[in-house]
């Protein structure tokens, strides 16, 4: 194998480094990096990019980038694991979804080195990191205020793509067309096969959605070679592929009691919420306009008229999502004495 290059810095095979990707200071002059760390395997094998925090508020994916690191398992790597626990710094130093020109990192791929600020960090981690990798996994959650289902969104009509997204274990598939301006959307230009898992809420640490990201990074780094494969423990778990999902709005403005849950299966005409007046009028209900389940909610008892306060994903066999979901955490809670995923 040969070195490979991040920032200026070469890594040899058997090597392992944090680099610093310097990035433009801010107004008092203090200087801003990109922290990234690379592990090289002795022997061949493909390149991974694991990133966390594209959106400043999304914390989940630093800890499980955290974990995974530290993980026994690595010891016996083959081919290369960049990790980037935090993309936009400047957006975690804010406690902020968006960059200081209030762009949306993840709507600036592949950027530009004169752009503006996002295009500048776009371009700085597409050409030092993604370009450079055979695949990736973007760690993300539910933007403030709202809580998503574990849950795996990818490109499925791609039979690589859609054999990681089995791999990676979770029990909700979702087939997510490439955005405008998106990572993925720019990964796939060069033929980069990104995964996105989607869990948990902004500025919140969610143990479940955490331990079950980095066993289903390491279950896809045992798939693509670059870790041996071993029996699989605990229940097999059903996957359901959706390939259609809504949110449903707020049809009023006032204090919302939530009838329905995350992992929920609902049917059309159930009731989601109730709607009321500052005096505990009811106002009107939330309504499933059809049958899903849910992988996305929001969390605070309070509603805006037209507001998102439920993201439905449309299955077939919607009814046992919830049963697979509960087979997921018991495979966890298996998995825990060891604590080497």
């Amino acid at each position: 194998m040969d070195s490979i290059t991040i920032g200026g810095h070469s890594i040899n095979p058997g090597e392992t480094k944090h680099i610093e990707l310097p990035m433009p200071p801010l107004y008092t002059d203090t200087h801003m990096a990109m922290p990234v760390y690379v592990q090289r395997g002795r022997r061949p094998g493909p390149t991974l990019f694991i990133s966390a925090a594209i959106h400043g508020d999304e914390l989940n994916g630093t800890e499980i980038i955290g974990r995974l690191i530290k993980s026994k398992s690595l010891k016996s790597l083959k081919g290369t694991l960049i990790a980037v626990p935090i993309v936009n710094v400047y957006g975690v130093l804010n406690q902020s979804r968006y960059l200081p020109d209030r762009r949306d990192l993840n709507r600036s791929f592949p950027g530009s080195k004169k752009g503006s600020l996002a295009g500048r960090l776009a371009n700085l981690f597409y050409s030092e990191i993604v370009s450079k990798c055979d695949y990736g996994i973007d760690l993300h959650t539910g933007a403030i205020h709202r809580s998503n289902l574990p849950q795996i969104r990818a490109n499925l009509d791609d039979e690589e793509t859609l054999q990681l997204a089995h791999a990676f274990g979770m029990p909700v598939l979702l087939n997510a067309d490439l955005r405008p301006g998106s990572l993925r959307e720019a990964a796939a230009q060069t033929g980069t096969k990104v995964l996105l898992y989607e869990a948990g809420e902004a500025l919140r640490y969610d143990e479940f959605s955490i331990r079950a990201g980095v066993k289903g990074i390491i279950n896809v780094m045992r798939e693509i070679g670059m870790l041996t494969k071993r029996k699989k423990q605990g229940h097999t778990i059903t996957q359901y592929i959706a390939r259609q999902s809504g949110w449903v709005r707020a049809t009023e403005s006032g204090f919302v009691s939530h009838k329905a849950q995350l992992g929920d299966h609902v049917s059309k005409g159930d009731i989601l919420a109730s709607i009321a007046d500052p005096f505990g009028t009811e106002l009107d209900t939330v309504i499933s306009p059809e049958e899903g389940v849910i992988i996305g909610k929001q969390n605070i008892p309070l509603a805006q008229e037209g507001e998102a306060m439920y993201h439905i994903a449309y299955f077939r066999k919607p009814d046992s999502v919830t049963e697979n979901m509960e087979l997921l955490q018991d495979n966890l809670i298996l998995d825990e004495p060891s604590i080497v995923y």
